[in-house]
């Protein structure tokens, strides 16, 4: 592994993924802001996922999570069944990848866990599809449970945020250009269990794909698993590393930033013990839309994407990804002009 806080290693290699040491950003130190943009620059165009270390959540917090994880997964089934979020075990498929011919469920079963607004939130009470509310374990079952999953989305969405400017200066582009872009951030999460045992031909723990949205942060376990796709087609682990949390490239920031950042294949191989994982998806506000970027589009490189709001995307990539071929072909062609999204003006 390279680590490349201070800029652009002399000798780096697609074939590693880069560590990005967020310290001196996050304590305000001179110079710190353009230094981690020039590494996360260098990272996104030519591996599409980094390590950040010096993060300011503490480990203490990601450990507890992961065991809370296993607090939930460890009840019976029909406890778990009665979360409408709740995706049992072999009921996955990414059926449209076009890294591999996914034809097996995945060895995993999930809780899905969205960003919760009130009631009266206006996405909320048009029904809006990833607004919430939630469907939580009985605080009786698993005390304390609730409480302490929303500190660490909490801790998560607020280092989400703080990235923001890291990314905007990696674009060439005013640190705050992002933030007001991010005002009510449409996170969702895949809280899972990956289980141990015997693995059909082409089944895998989480078949290969490309995540969806703006980023995704993902704490590192001590148990392997993870491998991403490199550009010279080599299958490279995610090795451990202390402390750390992996970052990579949603579809929605590659077609906002015109094809530049990299959203980058990736699998989960099936695992021997049991795995438990915090996939964090931070995501613009719903409305949001990725026209290409100006920073992005030249005479040489015109935009490659039409432009698409957030929300439209993300129920477009679950469409193509759990759909029939039949029932996708009778979908809307992808712009913000259809979308069945709307908000009466207040």
């Amino acid at each position: 592994m390279q680590q490349i806080a201070d800029g652009i290693p002399q000798h780096f290699s697609d074939e590693e993924i880069p560590i990005l040491d967020f310290g001196p950003y996050l304590r305000g130190e001179d110079g710190a802001l353009e230094n981690l943009a020039a590494a996360l620059r260098h990272a996104q165009e030519n591996v599409g996922f980094y390590f950040i270390i010096n993060h300011m959540v503490s480990t203490s917090l990601i450990d507890r999570t992961h065991a809370n994880l296993k607090r939930f997964f460890d009840l019976p089934i029909d406890e778990k069944n009665s979360l409408e979020n709740y995706v049992p075990p072999l009921s996955t498929i990414y059926v449209s990848s076009t890294v591999n011919n996914n034809t097996e469920p995945d060895l995993n079963e999930m809780l899905r866990i969205v960003r919760e607004r009130p009631a009266d939130h206006p996405a909320v009470e048009a029904g809006f599809p990833y607004h919430g509310p939630n469907s939580w374990p009985d605080d009786a079952l698993l005390p304390r449970w609730k409480s302490e999953m929303l500190e660490y989305y909490d801790a998560m969405e607020t280092l989400g945020a703080k990235m923001l400017p890291v990314y905007a200066r990696a674009l060439d582009l005013p640190a705050d250009y992002f933030n007001g872009l991010f005002d009510d951030p449409v996170w969702t999460t895949r809280n899972q269990h990956y289980i141990p045992g015997k693995a059909n031909k082409n089944q895998f723990g989480i078949a290969p794909h490309r995540d969806h949205g703006f980023i995704t942060l993902l704490p590192v376990t001590k148990t392997p698993g993870l491998e991403i796709l490199t550009q010279k087609g080599r299958w490279m682990p995610a090795n451990w590393l202390e402390g750390a949390i992996i970052v990579n490239t949603g579809e929605f920031l590659n077609r906002w930033t015109n094809g530049r950042f990299m959203a980058t294949p990736h699998r989960v191989l099936p695992v021997n013990r049991d795995r438990y994982s915090l996939a964090f998806f931070y995501n613009p506000s719903w409305d949001t839309i990725a026209d290409p970027l100006p920073t992005c589009v030249s005479p040489d490189h015109p935009p490659q994407f039409k432009p698409v709001r957030f929300l439209d995307y993300r129920v477009w990539y679950i469409n193509q990804n759990y759909l029939t071929e039949n029932d996708k072909a009778k979908l809307e062609p992808l712009s913000p002009e259809n979308s069945p999204y709307h908000l009466d003006p207040a």
